[in-house]
């Protein structure tokens, strides 16, 4: 059986020699610093479940300036990642991304956003169930409102049951604990939930540097 992220990680706190052969460092639980948005550059927010995946293909997109893991759409000032995952905040699991529209378009980024992930299932992805792992675009500008409809309409033909995807101005952004960020690329060869599920996604979508 496949285990979900909760449980994979939950093993390894208890279990740290499983993760690597070396001695687990200790995880640093800071908030990370809010993302840098140089002039010129957009900002636009993505749900699509677990944000560890969602960071490793994001960060590999031509045009993409930085994907920071965090938390929107909830109702709790300054949410911990054990808060979010308890359902008690209204939190979606996200990543926040800042993109040079001159080399990458929203409709490119939201194009990738359809392909790495189910927008079909309602709080949902593979293993990892509830609200936190919504499909959701949280759009900054009435343009962009405007263009993640339209990416909707235009996706569905694309699948056989109904797009879920919420789509929903953004509210305020907490960036996630220091550890969650770049998770994959710092933990690919010693966390099991990166080798079971990031890496064959990546696979899948060609993006497996």
């Amino acid at each position: 059986m496949i285990m979900n992220r909760r449980s994979i990680l939950a093993l390894l706190f208890m279990l740290p020699a499983l993760a690597s052969c070396e001695p687990e460092k200790p995880m640093d639980h800071t908030p990370a610093p809010m993302p840098k948005v140089p002039a010129g550059d957009e900002v636009v927010t993505l749900g699509a479940g677990c944000f560890w995946c969602v960071e490793a293909v994001f960060k590999q997109i031509d045009g993409v300036a930085s994907v920071t893991s965090g938390y929107m759409g909830g109702k709790v000032k300054n949410p911990t990642y054990q808060q979010v995952c308890e359902e008690n905040t209204g939190h979606a699991e996200v990543v926040q991304i800042v993109y040079d529209p001159k080399k990458v378009s929203l409709e490119k980024i939201l194009d990738w956003f359809w392909k790495l992930h189910d927008p079909t299932t309602l709080n949902r992805q593979g293993n990892d169930v509830g609200t936190q792992y919504r499909s959701a675009i949280f759009y900054h500008t009435d343009a962009q409102k405007t263009a993640a409809e339209a990416a909707k309409k235009a996706a569905q033909k694309d699948f056989t049951d109904p797009i879920v995807t919420e789509i929903t101005k953004a509210g305020d952004f907490w960036p996630a604990e220091n550890y969650h960020q770049d998770y994959y690329f710092q933990n690919k060869n010693k966390n099991g939930y990166c080798r079971v599920v990031i890496e064959p996604k990546l696979k899948k979508l060609k993006l497996d540097h």
